[in-house]
C-alpha cells in the first residue's frame, strides 16, 4: 500500500521579519534594504508571494531563510513590497509559480541541513508534485523553492 502524498503548507517570510525590514532593519548582511521602483514583471514579494506591480516601490535585500547562520544557511537577494501586504499562507502555490522555469527545489532536515538527494531542477508546473514527493520522506522537514538564479521563493511544509 502506498503512503498518500502530504498536503502542502506554503508560507511567505514571517510578517515580523518583513515589518522590521520595512522599517529599515538590517538584512542578512547587516545592511538596510534598498528602496527602488519596480521595473518589469519579475518582482515577486517574498512576504505575500505576489508580483510587485511595475512602478510600485520595493525593497531589495539579502535574505537568509534560516533562524541562524550555519554551513547550509544560504543567503541571496529577494524583493519585498515596500508597503504592508498580507503574508501568504495557503495550501497551494501562487499561480505565477508555474512560470518559474526552471525552478530549484531542495529538501531540508529538521536541523536545517540540505538532504542532498532531494535537490531537483524542475519546470514550475511540477513544483507542487515535487514538493509533495519530497515531503513524503521522513528525513525531509521542509522544502525550499528557489528561482533558476538561486533566489529564495518560498518555504513549503507539510499541511
Amino acid at each position: 500500500m502506498t503512503t498518500p502524498l502530504p498536503r502542502l503548507a506554503i508560507r511567505g517570510i514571517p510578517t515580523a521579519h518583513a515589518q522590521a525590514l520595512r522599517q529599515g532593519g538590517p538584512d542578512a548582511h547587516g545592511q538596510p534594504p534598498l528602496r527602488v521602483v519596480a521595473q518589469g514583471l519579475g518582482n515577486p514579494c517574498r512576504h505575500c508571494l505576489q508580483l510587485i506591480r511595475e512602478g510600485d516601490e520595493k525593497l531589495v535585500l539579502a535574505y537568509r531563510p534560516f533562524d541562524h547562520a550555519q554551513p547550509y544557511a544560504e543567503t541571496g537577494p529577494v524583493f519585498l513590497h515596500a508597503a504592508d501586504c498580507p503574508r501568504y499562507e495557503a495550501d497551494a502555490l501562487p499561480a505565477w509559480f508555474a512560470h518559474l522555469t526552471p525552478a530549484l527545489v531542495r529538501g531540508y532536515s529538521a536541523e536545517d541541513w540540505i538532504v542532498y538527494e532531494t535537490g531537483r531542477v524542475v519546470p514550475g508546473t511540477e513544483l507542487a508534485d515535487t514538493c509533495r514527493s519530497l515531503l513524503a520522506r521522513d528525513d525531509v522537514a521542509y522544502v525550499h523553492i528557489r528561482s533558476k538564479f538561486n533566489c529564495f521563493q518560498a518555504r513549503v511544509e507539510r499541511g
